[in-house]
């Protein structure tokens, strides 16, 4: 089994403009409050950004 590829991309969000905005728009917010909550958490682990993201609406 690979260690890359969709499975293992699917449990981050990466810093590219068009992961940011996808995260952004299933979250119901803006692309740059995404980023925050990457930074705020210190991780790019999708569960931890959404979790951080609805504890913002």
């Amino acid at each position: 089994m690979a260690t890359r590829g969709a499975k293992v991309e699917r449990n981050s969000v990466s810093e590219q403009p068009h992961e940011l905005k996808y995260e952004a728009k299933k979250e119901g917010t803006t692309a740059k409050n995404v980023e925050a909550a990457k930074k705020a958490t210190g991780s790019n682990k999708r569960a931890a950004v959404e979790k951080k993201l609805e504890g913002k609406k």
